[in-house]
C-alpha cells in the first residue's frame, strides 16, 4: 500500500483561488516523478468564508474524492483553523501551504525529497517577498527581536509552510494547546528540520485578509507564549523609576530646605514627573494585560475551532472526535 500525503489547505475568502490550487497541487502528484508513488488527499478548511468559496469546494470535491473540506460554524482566526486541519489529516506526511499560491505547489516535490532523507519536518524559509518594503521591514524587525528575546531559538520568515511526518502531528495531538502558535512549536518541540529556502511569490488571486491588526496578533501571540522580557522589563523599569523619583524627591526636599526663600517648587516639575510616570504605567499595564489574555485563552480551555460540515470524510466529525478521545484516554 502506498504512502500517503496529505495536503491541508487553510482558506477564507479565496473563491478565485481554491479550484485553481486543488489543479496545482493535483497536477504536482500526476506529473511529477518523486510524487507519482504517493496517495494524497487535499484537505480545504475554510474559515467561515463570506464569499462563494464553499461552493467552490463543493463543485470540485463532488468531481474528485481526493479532495476534503472541513467548514468551520464561523471564523476561529489564523492559528487555530489551519492548526485544527491539520490534526484531522491521516497521512504519512501533512504538509500545509496557503491557498493564494504564496506557498507554491512547486514545492510539494522539493519537501517530500527532503522527507525521504529521513527529516520529520521540511520547511520552507522565504528568502525574498513580495510585501511592501514598510511590511517587509516590520517583518524583519519583528523576527530579530522575537529570537533575541525568546528562551527558544525562533525560525525567521518562516509561516508554517513545510511537511510534517506523523510522528509530529502525534506531537500537536497531545499537546491539547488552545491558541496554538505552529512557528513557535515546530522550534520549541520539533524533530530535527530541513529547512529550504524560496521565493514567495505575488497573491494569484483576490484579496489579503491580513492586516496590521492580524500581524500584531500573530506578534503578541509569539511574543507572550515565547518570552518573559515583557514581564522582566515592567519589573526592572518598576524598580528604576521608582529608584530615580525618590532621588529627585530626596534633592527637591534638600533644596527647599536649603534655600527656602528662592528656591518654588513650582508645578511644572511635578505634571511632566506625573505625566510621564502615568504614560510608563499605562503601557506596561498593557504589555501586561496581553500575557493575562493568553493566560485566560488557555485557561478556558475552548476547542481549537467548531465544525459545521464534513465533505468527503469517511466518518463525520462526531465519530472522529469521539475517537480521538478514547484515544487520548
Amino acid at each position: 500500500m502506498s504512502k500517503k500525503i496529505s495536503i491541508v489547505i487553510p482558506c477564507y475568502n479565496e473563491q478565485e483561488n481554491v479550484a485553481a490550487i486543488a489543479a496545482a497541487v493535483k497536477e504536482q502528484f500526476d506529473t511529477v516523478d518523486i510524487l507519482k508513488k504517493y496517495d494524497y488527499d487535499i484537505i480545504f478548511m475554510d474559515n467561515a468564508s463570506k464569499d462563494a468559496t464553499r461552493e467552490r469546494i463543493r463543485e470540485i470535491a463532488a468531481k474528485d474524492k481526493h479532495i476534503k473540506a472541513i467548514f468551520n460554524a464561523k471564523n476561529f482566526g489564523q492559528f487555530n483553523s489551519p492548526y485544527y486541519g491539520m490534526l484531522q489529516s491521516d497521512g504519512d506526511a501533512t504538509m500545509l501551504m496557503a491557498a493564494d499560491f504564496q506557498d507554491p505547489p512547486e514545492m510539494i516535490a522539493k519537501y517530500v525529497a527532503g522527507w525521504e532523507e529521513g527529516y520529520k519536518i521540511v520547511i520552507g524559509i522565504k528568502e525574498h517577498s513580495t510585501d511592501g518594503s514598510f511590511i517587509y521591514a516590520l517583518r524583519c524587525l519583528y523576527y530579530k527581536m522575537i529570537r533575541k528575546f525568546s528562551q527558544v531559538d525562533q525560525i525567521e520568515h518562516f509561516t508554517g509552510f513545510g511537511l510534517y511526518d506523523k510522528a509530529f502531528i502525534e506531537v500537536l495531538r497531545k499537546l491539547d494547546d488552545p491558541t496554538p502558535f505552529l512557528r513557535g512549536i515546530v522550534a520549541e518541540l520539533g524533530f530535527k528540520r530541513k529547512e529550504i529556502m524560496y521565493d514567495q511569490p505575488k497573491r494569484r488571486a483576490g484579496k489579503t485578509s491580513n492586516n496590521l491588526y492580524t500581524l500584531y496578533d500573530a506578534a503578541m501571540l509569539s511574543f507572550t507564549s515565547y518570552t518573559k522580557v515583557g514581564l522582566r522589563l515592567a519589573t526592572f523599569a518598576g524598580a528604576i523609576f521608582a529608584a530615580l523619583s525618590m532621588i529627585v524627591a530626596l534633592i527637591y526636599l534638600a533644596m527647599k530646605l536649603i534655600w527656602w526663600d528662592r528656591f518654588p517648587a513650582g508645578s511644572a516639575p511635578m505634571l511632566i514627573g506625573m505625566l510621564f510616570m502615568g504614560s510608563v504605567q499605562t503601557f506596561f499595564i498593557g504589555l501586561l494585560g496581553e500575557y493575562v489574555l493568553s493566560i485566560n485563552q488557555r485557561v478556558m480551555k475552548r476547542p481549537l475551532v467548531v465544525e459545521e460540515e464534513r465533505v468527503n470524510f469517511d466518518e463525520p466529525a462526531d465519530s472522529v472526535s469521539s475517537a480521538y478521545d478514547d484515544k487520548m484516554k
